[in-house]
């Protein structure tokens, strides 16, 4: 298929399934909601060495919180609700808690709960107090610019981790530019979070090694340099760089939803502004059971 001068290949994008939560983090401006959202959403781009994938969903109105001041939604995924529940302790707890004047509140209004203030609170040592409003509980632990506020548990929800697109072009720069359209594209649809820096990620992997320790090597059948000497290589002659934007969702139609966006973007471009030919990975169904195929997903008006 062909939009646009853009080859879209015959392929499907791979997921698996994941735990998610989301978390609202307030505070006195959104200068240091955002602080603190960033830091809690640092080295998050994998669940291969980070612990969980993480990122800003977006920005939330004095409205939109329970507190009534400015704050920043973040998503959180990871391969089970266990790790998960570490996760969102130690960051919470490292970087939202430290952060002045924020407080913190759950995201989601359903799934297992896990401990939000539950256990932070025991860093008020004897002096935090709670509260119970409208049948949730609220933790206040005393610090030196006031008290954090933290709700005591967030719930965890099923979620879609690894949807992805392959923007393949003539050079880095365009690659750079058609990957920038569409991860400005994707950040827009609710309940996704990009977790590469970015949303670009330019070492993307394939599940398995030469190497019995490594879990994850670099795709080789996308690397340029190697298409003379790879007999994989996916590559054709013109094809000089290759960026990956990586997807996860709160749901499976999310994901789908940001994909689109994302195809639509560089579609759009056309073929001349250098991104030649959109593919995903796959590793034929064994990695995950959620398949996003790219032509059911570009555009209207694609010929073969």
């Amino acid at each position: 298929m062909r939009i646009h001068g853009v080859t879209i290949d015959d392929t499907f994008a791979e997921a698996f399934p994941m735990k998610a939560t989301r978390i609202l983090v307030t505070a006195v401006d959104l200068t240091w909601a955002r602080y603190a959202a960033a830091s809690a959403t640092g080295m998050s781009t994998s669940v291969i060495a980070c612990g969980c994938e993480a990122g800003i969903e977006r920005e939330l109105a004095p409205e939109e919180t329970p507190d009534g001041r400015p704050g920043v939604a973040i998503l959180l995924f990871a391969v089970s609700g266990k790790e998960l529940a570490k996760q969102v302790e130690r960051r919470v707890g490292q970087c939202v808690m430290t952060c002045p004047t924020t407080a913190v509140f759950a995201g989601l209004a359903e799934g297992e709960p896990v401990p939000l203030g539950r256990n932070l609170r025991f860093f008020g040592d004897g002096w935090q107090l709670s509260k119970v409003i409208a049948g949730v509980r609220y933790w206040r632990v005393p610090v030196m610019d006031g008290e954090f506020v933290a709700q005591e548990s967030t719930p965890v929800t099923k979620a879609v981790g690894g949807g992805n697109l392959l923007l393949v072009a003539r050079d880095t720069e365009a690659a750079l530019a058609g990957a920038m359209a569409a991860a400005a594209a994707m950040c827009a649809v609710p309940g996704v979070i990009l977790p590469f820096p970015g949303g670009v990620v330019r070492s993307g992997s394939k599940v398995g090694s030469r190497y019995a320790a490594v879990i994850a090597s670099t795709n080789d059948a996308y690397c340029p340099s190697l298409k003379g000497v790879n007999p994989r290589s996916a590559l054709r002659d013109e094809e000089r760089s290759v960026l990956e934007i990586v997807v996860d969702g709160l749901r499976e139609e999310d994901v789908a939803a940001a994909m689109r966006a994302g195809i639509a973007a560089v579609v759009a471009r056309g073929g001349a502004a250098g991104v030649t030919r959109i593919s995903a990975g796959n590793y034929g169904g064994k990695l995950g059971p959620f398949h996003f195929h790219l032509h059911a997903l570009a555009p209207e008006g694609g010929a073969p």
